[in-house]
């Protein structure tokens, strides 16, 4: 399935919940948000007859994310049933880790390939400062129960962010130096709450992992479906990814579309234009029509974001990230 600048999209992430256990500084508002009915979220059963529509058209890999996908009940049931479906090559997961380490084996058996661990600090009193909570230990250990499970992949998000994490860049890159795992750092995105911080950004990232392990060299091979470089260091089990989605516009490699928990279609995470595929499903549109609207959907998917600028300020994604689908 292409979109109309013959981008080949077969990678969609779906949000299961908009729910999530912490409430990170960059993502939601300390009181929380008002949670979407739960007769407004899809069902698994909807949820895997869209993703055997998607899979039809080209699409072979997918993540799980939430808000926070490990606070909705059987979850593993509903991996077992999406790593059924034809042409489904790969499943992946990203969370928190709070609710991981009980369940690790569950998801493994169900059909889980990778887990990306969003970390953004090594430090107890960060964290509990970031995510407003005290389950530090429990981030932490589940990182070292998925290295002891042997899933295919596992890798650490982090978020720098000036005045609050960004002295911690090398100590969790340092995760990599002693274990067979990818530390990414992402940069912070103008989007809800994290329009309050101020991003650190990867050049700055890159320099300071350099004058502390020396001089950063391209890795060769392949490491995932999206768009993070990664380079290694001496001595390092494993590698250091960028994702610099603010000053390195990536845009023409993208391959990916976002499933909310609402059934809603989004082209691209800057912007709220979509398409709703919740409404087609539940009125009974037949598998061919849902098809069709899929692939006209795809076929408006945007050249670009605008973080950076002013271009298309009208339509630009208003919820926070918890709502999304990271």
């Amino acid at each position: 399935m292409k979109d109309q600048f013959g981008r080949a999209i077969d990678y969609l992430r779906i949000s299961v919940t908009d729910r999530c256990n912490l409430r990170c500084i960059y993502c939601m508002p300390q009181e929380g948000i008002r949670w979407v009915p739960h007769s407004d979220v899809l069902s698994y059963e909807e949820i895997t007859a869209l993703v055997r529509i998607f899979a039809s058209l080209g699409v072979r890999r997918l993540r799980l994310t939430g808000g926070e996908p490990l606070v909705r009940d059987a979850l593993p049931d509903l991996v077992a049933a999406l790593h059924a479906v034809p042409g489904i090559e790969e499943i992946n997961l990203t969370t928190n880790g709070i609710l991981f380490s009980p369940m690790a084996g569950t998801l493994k058996a169900a059909g889980i390939h990778g887990i990306n661990f969003s970390l953004d600090t090594l430090s107890p009193e960060t964290f509990a400062r970031i995510t407003r909570t005290d389950r530090f230990s429990d981030a932490r250990g589940a990182i070292d129960r998925a290295l002891e499970l042997g899933f295919d992949r596992v890798k650490v998000n982090c978020i720098p962010i000036r005045g609050v994490n960004d002295g911690e860049i090398a100590a969790i890159a340092g995760l990599a130096k002693d274990m067979p795992l990818e530390v990414r750092f992402i940069e912070m995105m103008p989007i809800g709450c994290g329009k309050n911080y101020t991003p650190v950004t990867m050049e700055e990232v890159c320099r300071s992992l350099e004058s502390v392990y020396g001089p950063a060299a391209s890795c060769r091979i392949r490491l995932g479906n999206g768009p993070a470089s990664y380079v290694t260091f001496p001595g390092f089990r494993g590698h250091v990814g960028f994702i610099g989605a603010m000053t390195h516009t990536f845009c023409s490699q993208c391959n990916r579309v976002r499933l909310t928990s609402e059934g809603y279609l989004k082209l691209c995470l800057h912007y709220s234009t979509g398409i709703d595929l919740r409404a087609p499903l539940r009125r009974g549109d037949g598998e061919e029509a849902l098809r069709e609207t899929i692939r006209a959907a795809i076929a408006r998917k945007p050249d670009q974001h605008h973080f950076a600028g002013s271009s298309g300020e009208d339509a630009v994604e208003q919820h926070n990230m918890n709502a999304i689908g990271g």
